[in-house]
């Protein structure tokens, strides 16, 4: 299925966008973060998405966490806020939880193995919680910025190592970093969710399929075994849809 997520719908309430968005997909990865935050909302997401004959999924926040955080209390407090999403996904009936890897220190140099060491402790506890609420998880690869952990097929697997975590496989992120085919080699049928997007190669763009460089069909052959959905991660409503229209005919 194609479903649909953006980052900046979160400045306003659900309400004001569940409407649009049903009217042209029917799965919507809800972004939780500032007013989609879904902890404590859990009846009331469960029947908006429902009464519109939707499914959905999460993207966990992101914004305040850091599970490879290298004070001890900082990655605690991450990963206890995502295991409360992941709960929360699982009262939503959420289809997926996707998760960011970690994040390497932006000031001090040289921490980005031992700040992976440290998300990979936050993943075996992770995969208890998915494992405790029954949902699967999806930890993200992330675009090509220094600080980002998990930006390579490589060190990706380094972080769920020892694990049986899915993955999302973010087509977007990839091309910037030039590991699509990796990813894909490297994953295979651990991928349960994918994240599709444009750009040029050089930095995070978000933009309409088609209106960058990533070649699709390429991507898509790599991907024909997966039966999972994709996410269109738009920078605005517009983009979206036209971005479904072109990935509709590239699938058919």
């Amino acid at each position: 299925m194609i479903g649909m997520s953006c980052t900046h719908f979160s400045s306003r309430p659900m309400g004001e966008w569940i409407d649009r968005v049903a009217g042209s997909f029917r799965h919507w990865e809800i972004f939780s973060e500032a007013d989609h935050i879904i902890v404590g909302r859990e009846a009331e997401i469960r029947d908006m998405i429902g009464s519109r004959g939707m499914t959905c999924s999460v993207h966990a926040p992101i914004c305040d966490l850091n599970v490879g955080a290298l004070t001890d209390r900082l990655m605690e407090a991450s990963v206890e806020v995502l295991r409360d999403t992941i709960r929360s996904a699982s009262e939503i009936d959420a289809v997926t939880v996707t998760i960011h890897p970690g994040l390497s220190s932006m000031s001090v140099n040289d921490t980005e193995v031992r700040a992976s060491e440290r998300a990979r402790r936050s993943m075996k506890v992770l995969e208890k919680a998915g494992e405790e609420y029954g949902v699967t998880l999806a930890i993200e690869n992330m675009p090509s910025f220094p600080f980002f952990l998990g930006r390579t097929a490589s060190s990706l697997a380094d972080i769920v190592d020892g694990t049986d975590l899915g993955i999302c496989f973010d087509i977007g992120h990839a091309n910037t970093m030039g590991q699509i085919d990796a990813m894909v080699e490297t994953f295979g049928d651990r991928i349960v969710n994918v994240h599709i997007h444009d750009n040029h190669g050089q930095r995070d763009e978000h933009l309409t399929i088609g209106d960058g460089d990533i070649d699709f069909p390429h991507v898509l052959d790599l991907l024909s075994s997966y039966r999972g959905n994709y996410i269109i991660e738009s920078k605005d409503f517009a983009s979206a849809v036209e971005s479904h229209s072109r990935l509709e005919k590239m699938l058919s």
